[in-house]
C-alpha cells in the first residue's frame, strides 16, 4: 500500500466514526418527541374508548326502556342497565330518561306520553300515540397524563333514542 491509499483509507475511517456520533446526537433528539407523539397518541385511544362507553351505556339503557310503555318508565332499571354496561365509569356516569309522546298522524300536533295528548286528541280512526324514548349517558374521564394544552378531565356524553313498544 502506499501512502496515498493509507490516507484514503483512514479518512474513511474518521468519516464513518463522525457520522456514528451524528445519528447517536440525532436519536437522542428525536427520541424524546417520538416518546411524546406515542403516548399522546395512547392518551387519545383511552379517551375515545371511554366515550365508546358512555354512548354504548345509553344504546343499554334504551334497549332496557324501550321494552313496553312499564319498563320506558323504570328510570332506576334504564339506570342500572345503563351502568352495567359501562365497566369502569359506573362511578361517574350520570344517566337521564324522558318519554315523549306524539301522533302517529304526523298531521295531528299532539305531544303526551301514555294513551293521552295533551294539545289534542289524537282518537280518530288508526291513529296512536307513539312513545319515544331518549336515555343521556354523561361521565366524566380523567387521563392518566397532563400536559400544558390539554384538559385535565374530558366530559363525555352519549344519547339513545328508541321507539317505546306498545303493550
Amino acid at each position: 500500500m502506499n501512502e496515498q491509499e493509507t490516507k484514503l483509507n483512514s479518512s474513511e475511517h474518521r468519516v464513518s466514526i463522525a457520522e456514528r456520533g451524528q445519528a447517536l446526537v440525532e436519536t437522542a433528539l428525536v427520541l424524546p418527541i417520538l416518546i411524546v407523539v406515542l403516548l399522546g397518541g395512547a392518551e387519545l385511544a383511552r379517551v375515545a374508548f371511554a366515550a365508546i362507553e358512555v354512548a354504548n351505556a345509553a344504546r343499554a339503557g334504551v334497549a332496557y326502556g324501550a321494552q313496553n310503555t312499564a319498563t320506558s318508565a323504570d328510570t332506576p332499571g334504564i339506570q342500572n342497565a345503563a351502568v352495567s354496561d359501562v365497566g369502569d365509569m359506573a362511578a361517574s356516569l350520570t344517566t337521564t330518561a324522558a318519554v315523549t309522546g306524539t301522533c302517529s298522524n304526523p298531521s295531528v300536533l299532539c305531544t303526551g306520553s301514555g294513551s293521552t295528548c295533551t294539545n289534542q286528541d289524537c282518537s280518530d280512526a288508526g291513529d296512536h300515540i307513539v312513545n319515544v324514548l331518549t336515555v343521556t349517558t354523561t361521565a366524566s374521564f380523567d387521563p392518566l397524563i397532563h400536559l400544558p394544552g390539554i384538559p385535565t378531565t374530558y366530559a363525555l356524553q352519549g344519547q339513545a333514542i328508541q321507539k317505546v313498544l306498545p303493550q
